[in-house]
């Protein structure tokens, strides 16, 4: 899968890192020349030094074989105009905005980019979700927050440990999308039995997780199973 990112501070750079170490084919964008000799230090890509609004800039960086755009330089007006750019003129169907001012969100969204990712946003949920970073973190927001992925890890003194799935007791907004263990991926079922040092990611939202992180916070232990 082919990706260009537009945009090489910090979201862009990490970004940009998380795609290698996943093995995609990645392009940067970047019209300051000396943030892209700094990142070209540090990877062996494909990076342009170019402004992201200028289709022949977004056409050298191939993007007329890309799946995937993500706008994420530090101006909303620069992503949007990015995004639509790249769905009118090339047909892009998957296009992912930054945008610094949340206020921004809905408008993004009306004209047609698909994915909005808010720092400000972001950032605020993490800090209102922090809890026991052993135990239970937020991986990541959806939808404005209204949807969010938790990562639990699990120990042998954990209530789940050795449980199967249908014997746990579940807030009504959670979901189990899957069980990392022993590097490899489990779509968990009713029967699947949850060991130690398994990863479990978790979909909710804001009820879910607090009620979850009221249950890990009161260590009662048969609030985790079924009555």
């Amino acid at each position: 899968m082919k990706s260009i990112i537009i945009g090489g501070g910090k979201v862009g750079y990490y970004l940009l890192k998380t795609l290698i170490e996943k093995k995609y084919d990645v392009v940067l964008i970047e019209r300051d020349k000396y943030l892209c000799q700094e990142i070209a230090e540090d990877f062996n890509i494909n990076i342009i030094c170019g402004d992201g609004t200028d289709i022949d800039v977004l056409k050298d960086a191939g993007i007329n074989e890309a799946e995937i755009i993500a706008a994420v330089t530090g101006t909303d007006e620069e992503n949007l105009v990015i995004c639509q750019i790249s769905k009118t003129s090339f047909g892009i169907t998957k296009t992912i905005a930054r945008i610094n001012n949340p206020k921004n969100i809905t408008m993004f969204k009306e004209l047609g980019v698909d994915k909005t990712v808010c720092s400000t946003e972001v950032i605020a949920k993490l800090i209102e979700y922090e809890i026991d970073k052993d135990k239970l973190k937020v991986i990541q927001t959806f939808e404005r927050g209204s949807m969010i992925l938790v990562e639990i890890k699990i120990d042998k003194e954990d209530q789940w440990c050795n449980m199967f799935i249908k014997d746990l007791e579940l807030p009504d907004e959670c979901v189990f999308t899957s069980v990392f263990r022993n590097e490899r991926v489990i779509y968990p079922r009713g029967n699947t039995r949850i060991l130690e040092f398994d990863n479990i990611l978790v979909l909710t939202n804001d009820s879910g997780l607090l009620e979850l992180k009221k249950q890990i916070s009161r260590g009662v232990k048969n609030a985790w199973f079924k009555k």
